[in-house]
């Protein structure tokens, strides 16, 4: 039986000149809009120009012999990545987040089309760079691939999802999360503005911002390192609810259940992807551990 050939996928998000097109129609209605706000278009135009020639200069790197395909961000949780693929990110380092919980154990190669404007831990390549990257893989030599933690949720009906920074559980709207938490025989019910369960790689975000404004001196986990950390978000303490277990590590083979106290609203998801969730009302528990795959990106 006969493999397939390599597929590289090349995955963007709209620049922000293209995201202006959709809502004003034509350029020159976006120009007004901008200007009538004392803004130029003129940044965003070359940003956009500078993306479009990332994308086709990773576009001219794929070699001959290859499959082919592009997806834009929000195709993502209706495309299927298939094992031979080597994945192409264009874009900011969050693209890689986004990227990383659709797949299994496919390599990522992170391009950084505007280093001016991302600082680039998950997207450190150069376009140029993809062309020798590329050859590299084609020829079978072997790359420098890092293997980054990565976090799932699983509830107790089987459904499951997966991130590379963090995942979130908490209300959709603004109503305080009610819900029940559970660590190493630890156990109570809270009302907060949800939590999260971070990544070595999540800690530098979202994750760091809460842990330095709660004042947590313990070192959060490392990309590698096989272990998350959870932060309960403004916890609110009555004569039912505490603010005891809000913070804390979860070890390889531990997991932090949480049971929904919800009646409608509870939700689930990874990496910021509101779109992309686990409905999670009363009765629900979530355990949350960390993922069997990991992110194999190249550096």
């Amino acid at each position: 039986m006969t493999s397939k050939p390599i597929r590289a996928v090349v995955v963007k998000r709209p620049s922000d000149y293209e995201q202006l097109l959709a809502t004003h129609a034509t350029r020159a209605q976006a120009e007004f809009f901008l200007a009538s706000r004392s803004q130029s278009i003129d940044e965003i135009l070359r940003d956009h120009e500078m993306q479009e020639k990332a994308i086709a200069a990773v576009h001219g790197a794929i070699p001959s012999g290859w499959r082919r395909t592009a997806i834009v961000r929000a195709e993502l949780s209706r495309f299927l990545f298939e094992p031979e693929d080597v994945v192409l990110v264009v874009g900011q380092d969050g693209l890689v987040a986004n990227v990383a919980k659709y797949l299994e154990s496919q390599p990522v190669i992170g391009i950084n089309p505007l280093p001016h404007r991302f600082d680039g831990p998950l997207v450190r390549h150069p376009p140029a760079a993809a062309r020798d990257l590329l050859r590299d893989l084609d020829g079978g030599k072997a790359l420098r691939i890092s293997e980054r933690t990565m976090v799932r949720a699983t509830l107790d009906d089987g459904q499951s999802l997966s991130a590379l920074n963090e995942i979130f559980i908490g209300h959709r709207s603004h109503q305080s999360a009610r819900y029940r938490i559970a660590l190493h025989k630890r156990d109570e019910r809270h009302s907060s503005s949800g939590l999260i369960c971070c990544t070595g790689t999540g800690a530098s975000g979202w994750a760091s911002s809460i842990a330095r404004a709660i004042g947590w001196g313990e070192p959060l986990p490392k990309p590698s390192a096989p272990s998350l950390a959870f932060f309960v978000r403004e916890a609110w303490k009555s004569r039912v609810t505490g603010d005891s277990v809000v913070h804390g590590l979860v070890g390889e083979g531990q997991s932090l259940r949480i049971t929904s106290e919800m009646n409608s609203g509870g939700v689930v998801f990874g990496d910021g992807i509101e779109d992309d969730f686990l409905a999670f009302d009363w009765g629900r528990v979530a355990s949350i551990r960390v993922a069997e795959n990991r992110l194999r990106l190249i550096e």
